[in-house]
């Protein structure tokens, strides 16, 4: 059953832990199946991990707070979630959130009252993919200043 479920997609051990408990497997059965699985290299929480944060920032462009809580949510341990997200710094997190909103100014309408409007729209965006509200206020606040000029230009 684990080999069936790793083939669909990479799993934690928690989460492959859940499916035997569902299906009724016997606690030392699921612990001598996963410890080999770990062993021989198909169950990685750590390999998961990076993974996962890669993919979910490229694909979703997710912030720190959202991958932390979504990799919380499948099981991994609070050190192995920090080690994934190490390798993010707050300058690469800040680009992703500006590139997020300058994609999604470019298919707006900007009328001439409706600033507040936009910008509570980005905000929440960001605010949605776990980007912190401060700097995701400034970030639209500079991008939305800066897309009115290359629209008045």
């Amino acid at each position: 059953m684990c080999l069936r479920l790793l083939t669909a997609r990479a799993r934690t051990r928690a989460e492959l832990e859940a499916q035997l408990a569902k299906r009724g497997y016997p606690d030392d059965v699921s612990t001598r199946v996963l410890d080999r699985l770990a062993h021989v290299g198909l169950v990685d929480d750590a390999d998961f991990a990076e993974q996962w944060v890669r993919s979910r920032r490229l694909n979703a462009g997710k912030g720190k707070r959202a991958l932390a809580a979504e990799l919380r949510n499948k099981g991994v341990d609070d050190e192995v979630i920090s080690a994934a997200l190490a390798g993010i710094d707050a300058g690469a997190e800040r680009q992703r959130a500006e590139q997020l909103v300058r994609d999604k100014l470019r298919r707006e309408t900007l009328a001439g009252d409706d600033d507040a409007k936009v910008m509570r729209r980005l905000v929440g965006m960001l605010a949605r993919r776990g980007y912190h509200q401060s700097m995701a206020f400034d970030v639209v606040s500079v991008e939305l200043a800066s897309e009115r000029e290359r629209r008045s230009v």
